[in-house]
């Protein structure tokens, strides 16, 4: 176990800090705020012991006293399953946190990126340490990768993925849990890692490993290029048409707010037919 008091750290959470957008994201996807009677609470964040190091370093940019601990487990997937613990229970700290935006008790549908100005692909990249890989698939193709539960993280990211890569992802929830499943594979894989993944950037040890061998990888001789286009159904019609707003309707539909603006005009302008009306339920 270790304790820890930091000293001068400058703005707390300052999410325009690479580090604590970082950090801000890789608590909204694998922290736990929790609260009790006369103020009471813990922020927690449990993970596998070979990623103790990050933990440290969140130690570190807190002004609050915090610990680390560790503890050996059974799991469904180990029987020794040995983690380490983070634990913050500084209300000033937790109410903060949850200000920002980090609900108490579950969570997993309500995150969201902070509606104010923050570093951007520091955020993001803590949202994939926490619940994402980076890495070569079964086939030997590089690829990145986030599950999530929250509609409006997973947008994001197709959102920002998009204008660093071009490649346009749509958004749709796992039948089997619910989750949503966004990858990007190949070319599109390397470049947003490569971005999301800089020189001295604060992250996982090994995904900031896995990020940099990607850029070995070359497309086979013969292999083609393919891009999907996504097509607008008569349902998504009329979700942008009831929101009347693309920015809106672009986080229900996991859309670019550009691609529902393009849709709007055409709907509105008769370039595109309108859906059909559902019939009446009697």
């Amino acid at each position: 176990m270790s304790a820890l008091t930091p000293t001068n750290t400058p703005s707390f959470m300052d999410l325009k800090d690479p580090r604590y957008a970082y950090m801000y994201g890789f608590l909204q996807a694998d922290g736990h705020l929790s609260q009790s009677t006369r103020d009471r609470g813990r922020l927690t964040v449990e993970i596998n012991i070979r990623d103790i190091a990050i933990l440290r370093e969140f130690q570190l940019l807190t002004p609050y006293s915090s610990s680390i601990t560790e503890r050996v487990r059974a799991t469904n997937f180990s029987e020794e399953h040995h983690s380490a613990t983070w634990s913050l229970c500084a209300l000033e700290a937790r109410t903060l946190l949850n200000e920002l935006g980090l609900p108490y008790g579950k969570k997993s549908t309500k995150i969201r990126p902070p509606r104010f100005n923050f570093s951007r692909r520091d955020y993001l990249r803590g949202v994939i340490d926490a619940d994402g890989s980076v890495g070569y698939t079964g086939q030997g193709f590089p690829f990145v990768s986030l599950t999530t539960s929250s509609t409006a993280v997973g947008a994001y990211l197709c959102h920002y993925a998009k204008r660093i890569t071009g490649a346009e992802r749509q958004i749709s929830r796992n039948a089997r849990d619910g989750v949503y499943s966004i990858l990007y594979l190949k070319e599109v894989a390397i470049t947003l890692a490569e971005h999301l993944y800089y020189p001295g950037c604060l992250a996982l040890e090994r995904k900031m490993d896995a990020a940099a061998s990607l850029s070995s990888w070359e497309r086979p001789e013969g292999m083609r290029r393919t891009q999907s286009v996504r097509r607008w159904k008569d349902r998504e019609d009329r979700i942008l048409l009831a929101h009347g707003n693309a920015a809106s309707a672009a986080e229900e539909l996991g859309r670019t707010e550009q691609s529902c603006s393009l849709r709007l005009w055409r709907l509105k302008t008769g370039r595109v037919p309108m859906p059909p009306e559902l019939p009446e339920i009697l």
